[in-house]
């Protein structure tokens, strides 16, 4: 019977399936993460932990971790996890690709969609019963067809926002570490030609050194007084500071974000401009998503523990005989 450590409760039945061959600690309560000190406490003699974004896998958690195959992340991306680490001590490392990709674009547009016609302001005019009557330039927003839309990384999630982006009639541009991916209704060009042009940018990278604060002030004086900034990747993606001075300063206009530089915080100033709609990390938080995403990383863990890869490995280790 193996150990292992999951460090949130997860959606659905998935955790059953270990429970019942192997010892499972579940962290107690659905709405909090086992922090660091917890974690370390119990990692000695874990043969597997289920993580998320929230928790930091590092040199000194691994190497507390003697007995670890696998760390299998509820999320696709790692940017939480020390993968050279893991690999070095022959560690897999999992995680949940795929299954989140049309769910986080159909919320990219969502946000989209709630900034360019500010339908969070409406809402919060008619309950504070400021609506008293129709007249023509109550609440106006702006169009999105026929718009420019500039996706940043043309990954799964980036070409899942270009085909919403496409049924509407949207011009679609977009710049990829990668160049020029051949897509069809989708125009390749560089970033600071895309920052000019897009009525709407929409980042889908992931957090890496060379993404760190790439809409930075630079970046923003380069966009459109009348711009529209979508944010479902990594909140460290955007310099925050900047973007609320570029919001306060109108150099562009407004902005939808899913996820924060210092998450769970975010820049008291954002709070308080009405020109950005805030969403709490939930672009991939259906049911159904989360469930799935649930299903997969324990998937992770019973392959690696039944001596296999797991389903989606990030790193390669050897598999032991």
């Amino acid at each position: 019977m193996k150990k292992i450590i999951v460090t949130c409760r997860l959606p659905g039945n998935a955790l059953d399936r270990l429970s019942k061959k192997h010892k499972v600690h579940i962290h107690a309560s659905r709405n909090e993460v086992m922090n660091d000190d917890e974690l370390m406490h119990r990692i000695g003699n874990a043969d597997a932990i289920i993580t998320l974004l929230s928790n930091k896998i590092d040199e000194r958690l691994l190497e507390a971790g003697k007995k670890l195959k696998i760390v299998s992340n509820y999320a696709v991306g790692y940017n939480n996890i020390d993968v050279n680490a893991c690999t070095k001590r022959n560690i897999w490392v999992g995680h949940t690709p795929g299954v989140l990709t049309d769910t986080t674009a159909d919320f990219g547009f969502a946000l989209l969609l709630a900034c360019a016609r500010r339908v969070v302001e409406a809402d919060r005019y008619v309950r504070e019963n400021k609506f008293d009557g129709w007249y023509p330039d109550l609440l106006m927003g702006t169009d999105i067809h026929s718009k420019t839309i500039g996706v940043v990384g043309m990954g799964r999630i980036g070409q899942a926002m270009a085909k919403r982006a496409n049924g509407f009639d949207m011009n679609v541009i977009y710049y990829d570490k990668e160049g020029d991916l051949g897509l069809q209704n989708a125009k390749y060009v560089d970033f600071e030609e895309l920052l000019a042009k897009s009525d709407y940018v929409s980042l889908h990278v992931p957090l890496l050194d060379s993404t760190k604060h790439l809409i930075n002030k630079e970046a923003l004086a380069r966009m459109k007084q009348s711009a529209i900034l979508i944010n479902t990747a990594r909140g460290e993606v955007i310099d925050e500071a900047a973007l609320v001075e570029a919001l306060n300063n109108e150099v562009i206009s407004g902005a939808g974000l899913d996820v924060y530089e210092a998450e769970p915080q975010v820049h008291p100033n954002l709070l308080a401009l009405n020109n950005v709609v805030l969403a709490p990390h939930i672009a991939s938080s259906s049911r159904e998503t989360r469930e799935e995403m649930a299903n997969i990383a324990v998937e992770n863990v019973i392959k690696v523990l039944n001596g296999e890869e797991p389903l989606h490995a990030v790193n390669k280790v050897k598999v032991e005989e």
